[in-house]
Formats: C-alpha cells, sequence, structure tokens
C-alpha cells in the first residue's frame, strides 16, 4: 500500500465511496465529487485493465477506448508490474458477481 496516499481525508473518501448502494448513488456523487473528464479518465483506465487481462493489443486497445499509449502502458504496469494489486482485485471481484 502506498503510504503517501493513506490519511484521514482519503479514509473519508473510501468510506464515503463504499456507503453508496446503487449505480444512481455513484452518479450522483461522482457527478459531484470529480469533473467529467476526471470520471471518463478513470472509466477509461479500468476498462483498459479489463482489456489487457483479456489479452487484448494495444492497437485494439487504443481503437476501442481511444486510450494513449501512454495511458495503456501505465495501467499495465500497474495491473502486472505493481504490487498493489488493485485493478486485479477489482476486475476479479466484478467477474465473480456475473
Amino acid at each position: 500500500m502506498n503510504s503517501k496516499l493513506k490519511n484521514d481525508a482519503t479514509d473519508f473518501l473510501f468510506d464515503a465511496i463504499l456507503a453508496l448502494e446503487t449505480k444512481e448513488d455513484c452518479y450522483r456523487f461522482f457527478e459531484d465529487l470529480c469533473t467529467s473528464a476526471e470520471l471518463k479518465a478513470m472509466s477509461q483506465r479500468l476498462v483498459v485493465a479489463k482489456m489487457l487481462t483479456e489479452k487484448k493489443v494495444y492497437t485494439e486497445i487504443v481503437k476501442e477506448t481511444g486510450a494513449s499509449t501512454a495511458t495503456i502502458s501505465r495501467v499495465k504496469r500497474s495491473l502486472f508490474d505493481n504490487d498493489t494489486y488493485g485493478y486485479s482485485l477489482v476486475l476479479d471481484k466484478m467477474n465473480s458477481k456475473s
């Protein structure tokens, strides 16, 4: 875990997110919290992570998501070369629900 991120304010944010119960709740909260560009960037990175786990190639990911190769590389590093495993954690949880 990145100790630079861990503090009371971040804990409060995560508690707020965990309190959300529906997609509608999420839309309402994140629309207030983030700019549309920030939300689109986060959504795009998660889709890129999903596509990388599906063994999609960069050209296909760029075409489908519009993500830059730099973004794809960053997500790939986080997905496969990082010890936080955040993307894998959430994608595994989402797959187990479907």
